[in-house]
């Protein structure tokens, strides 16, 4: 039986799109409402409580547009309230439990690393879940800060002498532990991949958790017979709670069609 309702998406600003763009890439026949929280956006170096707080409004907000699933879009929420999930009624999928799957199936030599934000490293949400199915593993995770900020702005590009140095900082403590495989444990992060991946060097496998994320989305749907097996290509709902200059062009990069700003719908969450 076909279920058109669609698949909820948050995160704290426009990284999120990056999961969506997986999620259109293995189920295009399915329908998405997805939500940048870019009014509040990082969320990384917020306390505990206040990015629970913003989770619970962001999952609430997808609830009332009718969603079959949602999917916490952002590292930082994965890792520091995955319990989002446990109040909601339909199934949840975050960031935090696939990425650790993936490393520990790419990895070597059992030296992973994770790049996230302050709030996902300090949680060491990957560390535990790693070390939990291989005790023997290195687990080496640096925060990166001014990655999110970096990819809100548009500064991307791989050849910019900005990002690289900021890149080759944050990447040395991976280079000195010879880590051969390194989690992407922000949604931001695919965005860097190239600048990332110049960095590391041939030889390191990156891991995009948003990939996995889709995967996992894909089994829930099966499982629980919640499938779209319309024949025409689903349609996506973009939202964001405050007005984003870039968004439109970052959109349309990310999701491979033009995304006219007209668009995008502006949601004030305290009205709701």
């Amino acid at each position: 039986m076909a279920d058109a309702r669609p698949i909820g998406v948050f995160d704290s600003g426009l990284g999120g799109l990056t999961v969506v763009n997986e999620l259109i890439r293995r189920l295009p026949h399915e329908n998405f409402v997805y939500f940048g929280d870019t009014g509040r956006v990082p969320y990384g170096n917020r306390s505990r409580e206040t990015i629970a707080k913003y989770a619970a409004e962001d999952a609430a907000f997808l609830m009332r547009c009718g969603v079959k699933l949602v999917v916490a879009a952002c590292g930082t929420v994965s890792s520091i309230a995955p319990e989002t999930g446990d109040r909601l009624p339909v199934p949840f999928v975050e960031m935090v439990s696939g990425g650790a799957v993936a490393a520990l199936r790419e990895t070597r030599s059992g030296k992973i690393g994770v790049l996230g934000t302050a709030a996902t490293v300090a949680s060491r949400a990957y560390e535990r879940q790693i070390l939990a199915q291989r005790p023997t593993a290195q687990v080496t995770a640096n925060a990166c800060p001014l990655f999110v900020p970096l990819v809100e702005a548009g500064v991307t590009d791989r050849f910019d002498p900005v990002v690289r140095e900021i890149a080759r900082r944050y990447l040395a403590p991976l280079h000195a532990a010879e880590v051969d495989t390194v989690i992407l444990g922000c949604t931001h992060y695919p965005i860097l991949a190239d600048v990332l991946r110049d960095g590391l060097g041939d030889g390191v496998r990156l891991v995009n958790v948003g990939a996995e994320a889709a995967v996992a989305v894909e089994a829930v749907l099966r499982s629980r017979s919640l499938e779209n097996p319309q024949e025409t290509p689903g349609r996506c709902r973009l939202c964001v709670s405050d007005r984003v200059a870039s968004f439109s062009e970052l959109a349309s990069r990310l999701l491979g069609a033009p995304v006219d700003a007209a668009e995008i719908e502006l949601v004030d969450l305290d009205r709701l």
